[in-house]
Formats: structure tokens, C-alpha cells, sequence
């Protein structure tokens, strides 16, 4: 396995993060289940076994979904994320 070289940079925005996720996978019909309340991350929920429903996040493996579908919910976060700084840089 590679080694990574993502490191958080803003960890206050990891929370925020993992909830969109979650909320944009639901809105492409990805995720079924509610969204998440709280609790660890289940990026590597196939890795590592199904996700609990009690930690508050929906039994996704994201390990066995299609890159398309990753890789669509990951554009639509960087489409929000540079949509709400080219407001906050207009001061809308």
C-alpha cells in the first residue's frame, strides 16, 4: 500500500466534510440511509467491515462503489466548496 500524504489542515473542517459527503451521496441516489450524527469515519468501511448503524453513519462500503460514483461525489464537494468561497470573496 502507498503511503498517503494527505494531512488535515483545517481538522475543525473534517466533521463538515465527512457530513457533506454523506449528504451529496444521498442526493445522487448513492446512500439511502440517514445522514450521519457524529462518530468515526467509515471511508474504509470495506477494509475494515460494515459500518455500524449505532456510530450514527449509514453501511456504505465505499470500497466496492464504482469510481464514477466516487469520484462524482468528490467533484460535487469541490463544486460547493468553490462556490461558497467565490461568495465569501464577492461578500455575498
Amino acid at each position: 500500500m502507498a503511503k498517503s500524504n494527505k494531512r488535515v489542515v483545517v481538522p475543525a473542517c473534517k466533521q463538515m466534510l465527512n457530513e457533506m459527503k454523506y449528504e451529496i451521496a444521498t442526493e445522487l441516489g448513492l446512500c439511502s440511509a440517514p445522514m450521519p450524527s457524529g462518530g468515526a469515519d467509515t471511508e474504509f468501511a470495506g477494509d475494515l467491515g460494515t459500518a455500524s448503524q449505532s456510530s450514527g453513519y449509514p453501511s456504505i462500503h465505499w470500497s466496492s462503489m464504482a469510481t464514477r460514483q466516487a469520484g462524482s461525489i468528490g467533484g460535487e464537494i469541490t463544486k460547493r466548496l468553490v462556490a461558497k468561497a467565490e461568495q465569501s470573496m464577492l461578500g455575498l
